[in-house]
């Protein structure tokens, strides 16, 4: 093995973290990008804390974003994510990180790969190119980079900063190619050691599958702690999480259902209901809509992902879905609950199409420079 070097930047967006290559930078193949993501984050990691790489040992916190020049005419820049594995070498392209997707838009500017004003709005038209989708972000700018102070706080992140605007357009079908990739409001999953379970299986802008909490004696305001201690609840929800794959036809069986990691999440949800939040606060269930407890490879979120919190809300806005019988909301923006807070979701679903999902982040870029790995 021996050390080398390549430009980097690292950024937070929303509630997650990530390390920022221009596609210009990487290898071409394939092969050779993957064994750099693995070698620069530190994966595998038996230990799962990746002390020797920049991952940190949490699913939001090891993820790596690609950008380069579009290929689309309606896109500015195309936008590659990828997530990898703290304990295996898994370097999984399944689908999109909605946290991540804000910080793109910036990156794309101060790194000059897109024009902006000095001062006043950026839009930038990213393709997420894991999807095929669309989106559009749009922030405030002071001297040709984002604005480096704002109000807007996200529950999970201190502090406030500029809001970042990300509109998912068309988000429906953004793995399979359709809304509802069973064709079902409601399935009964056939799922290994559990037997049937009702799910509601939807693709807007991340494929997700959405079991009532209750359906698997749970309140739906656990906390990740709690959820990370119980073995039987994370191999039921894998086991479900396989099981819908397989029925939305992301997977052949359930062996490729355990390969592809990433799709679809997993969540249970509930009707709002007071919760206790991993800061030690509360959340009251007149201020949410539903709540909501995801997992994604095999870890139970801090927050709630943006792709699972779109998809979640155009759920609610289908007619029988089990997200929809569980809100508490019929119409507007949703509040969703989760572990750290709160989040609005706005979704325009009409005659069964997802229109538009829309979400506000921010972003902050951490340090930049070169990545040093061992290869």
């Amino acid at each position: 093995m021996k050390l080398h070097r390549i430009p980097a930047v690292y950024m937070r967006g929303g509630t997650s973290k990530a390390v920022m290559f221009k596609d210009a930078d990487l290898p071409a193949s394939r092969e050779d990008r993957d064994a750099l993501f693995l070698a620069v984050m530190g994966c595998p990691d038996p230990n799962g804390r990746q002390l020797d790489g920049m991952g940190g040992g949490l699913s939001s916190l090891n993820k790596v974003c690609v950008v380069g020049p579009p290929s689309r005419d309606d896109a500015d820049v195309d936008y590659t994510f990828v997530q990898l594995d703290t304990v295996n070498a898994s370097v999984d392209y399944g689908g999109n990180c909605g946290n991540m997707s804000s910080a793109i838009g910036p990156f794309a500017v101060e790194e000059g790969m897109v024009p902006c004003p000095a001062d006043g709005e950026a839009v930038v038209r990213v393709h997420n190119t894991n999807t095929g989708k669309i989106i559009v972000a749009r922030f405030p700018v002071q001297g040709g980079a984002l604005a480096p102070d704002g109000d807007l706080a996200l529950d999970g992140v201190a502090g406030t900063a500029a809001p970042i605007r990300l509109e998912f357009l068309s988000p429906g079908g953004a793995k399979t190619g359709r809304l509802l990739p069973t064709g079902n409001a409601v399935d009964m999953l056939d799922v290994p050691g559990l037997g049937p379970v009702a799910a509601s299986c939807i693709d807007a802008a991340n494929p997700c599958v959405f079991v009532h909490a209750a359906s698997l004696g749970m309140s739906g305001t656990e906390l990740p702690g709690a959820l990370e201690g119980d073995a039987d609840f994370r191999d039921a929800m894998e086991a479900i999480r396989r099981a819908a794959s397989v029925a939305m036809g992301l997977a052949p069986d359930l062996a490729g259902a355990a390969a592809l990691a990433s799709i679809p999440k997993v969540a249970i949800v509930a009707a709002p209901r007071d919760a206790a939040t991993i800061a030690g606060g509360r959340v009251a269930a007149q201020d949410m809509d539903i709540a909501v407890r995801m997992i994604s490879v095999g870890q139970p979120h801090r927050a709630v992902p943006i792709t699972g919190a779109i998809c979640l809300a155009v759920a609610a806005r289908l007619p029988g879905t089990i997200p929809a019988l569980a809100c508490a909301s019929a119409t507007g923006p949703l509040r969703i609950g989760h572990p750290s807070g709160t989040i609005l979701v706005d979704a325009d679903v009409r005659d069964g199409e997802a229109r538009l999902g829309a979400v506000y982040r921010t972003a902050r870029r951490l340090f930049e420079g070169q990545a040093v790995y061992r290869l």
